[in-house]
């Protein structure tokens, strides 16, 4: 965490020192004032400067990449992590020789990956973010299939006029079935069961 301390003729004049300092804008920092000073007789004489502490607010990003860091690092050390901030979505990619491991069945240890990833950045920043962690491309890939998978089990639904049951998967890969049907009038779609259990269920038209 870093900080410093500065003085100024205002305390106005010693936070805008401390922020050039550090480089950072108010809305990053976090402002103690020590002591407002004493302008003194015209001005000059008896005067005193104000004295102020300026914190700066820890990044929930760079907070998150140490937790992911640590994370993979069980896995294997020579693991890449690298994290990217758009508006309220954080995207974390990792990249490396044994990705696949990373990866595990159908992406379940990616996924709690995420998971934990996603717990952790309520507990670091005070507004909220989407986390995304993705292998190599592997999200994008997983939703081509999810998507031919989704199409194929609907006209499945058609052809025997009974309910589709897909395995349980994340909220995001259940958003993805739902889209990729939301057009399709023959069939109807929702999510049954608890988390982490909950499924998408493809029910033909009545």
């Amino acid at each position: 965490m870093r900080q410093i301390t500065a003085t100024g003729q205002t305390v106005d004049a010693a936070v805008q020192s401390a922020l050039q300092q550090l480089n950072i804008t108010e809305d990053q920092a976090k402002i103690e004032i020590i002591d407002e000073g004493k302008k003194g007789i015209l001005g000059l004489f008896g005067s005193k400067p104000a004295i102020v502490k300026v914190i700066q607010n820890e990044n929930p990003a760079e907070k998150l990449e140490e937790y992911i860091r640590k994370i993979v690092k069980e896995f294997d050390e020579s693991l890449q992590v690298e994290l990217t901030v758009q508006n309220n979505q954080i995207t974390c990619e990792l990249s490396g020789e044994k990705i696949a491991m990373l990866i595990g069945k159908r992406g379940q240890t990616l996924n709690a990956i995420q998971y934990l990833a996603q717990l952790a950045i309520h507990q670091f920043a005070d507004k909220y973010y989407t986390v995304i962690v993705d292998a190599e491309g592997y999200r994008a890939r997983r939703k081509e299939t999810l998507i031919q998978l989704a199409n194929r089990l609907a006209e499945r639904a058609v052809q025997t006029r009974r309910s589709v049951k897909i395995e349980p998967m994340p909220s995001y890969e259940r958003k993805i079935i739902h889209t990729a049907l939301q057009n399709n009038r023959k069939i109807t779609t929702d999510s049954e069961g608890t988390e982490p259990n909950r499924y998408v269920v493809i029910h033909p038209a009545k």
